[in-house]
């Protein structure tokens, strides 16, 4: 049984014109797809983590709108655990012209179907779950997640 913490993460989900915002990215087992996403820093908020992801990664600026979910994921390759928190997302602006973060390769734009067709490159089985959650209309209700980072003492 590991002791490691789970490591807290966010992820966007965005939907423009019934397709979703989705990264590919190089990982050590190969190209893998998921939605823009990774750790939270330090004296961080949530939605400023979601829109400073979303932006490394798809070069995508995006306002976090409401928490689609709170999922806990355990890798069985690494045995890594991850606490992600799902946030619907608008897109405001993209910004062909800036980099990406090392290691993806793309961002792109996927339908549901497609989305399900590639569950074999899915990074984790959240890609799917977050989506799907995301069209039932599942969002957590205003005021159960409190976000005081950065908040003086």
């Amino acid at each position: 049984m590991s002791r490691a913490r789970p490591a807290v993460t966010v992820a966007a989900i965005v939907e423009r014109e019934g397709r979703f915002l989705l990264v590919e990215e190089a990982t050590r087992d190969g190209l893998r797809l998921n939605q823009p996403a990774g750790h939270v820093e330090g004296g961080e908020t949530l939605a400023a983590a979601v829109a400073r992801e979303t932006l490394e990664e798809a070069a995508w600026t995006v306002v976090a709108r409401e928490a689609v979910g709170l999922y806990m994921w355990q890798s069985a390759g690494s045995g890594a655990t991850y606490l992600r928190i799902a946030y619907a997302a608008d897109a405001l602006a993209h910004d062909a012209a800036r980099a990406l973060d090392e290691g993806i390769v793309r961002a792109l734009w996927m339908t549901r179907d497609e989305i399900a067709a590639s569950r074999a490159q899915h990074r984790s089985p959240l890609v799917e779950r977050c989506v799907d959650d995301y069209l039932a209309g599942q969002r957590l209700p205003p005021g159960f997640i409190t976000d005081l980072a950065g908040t003086p003492v």
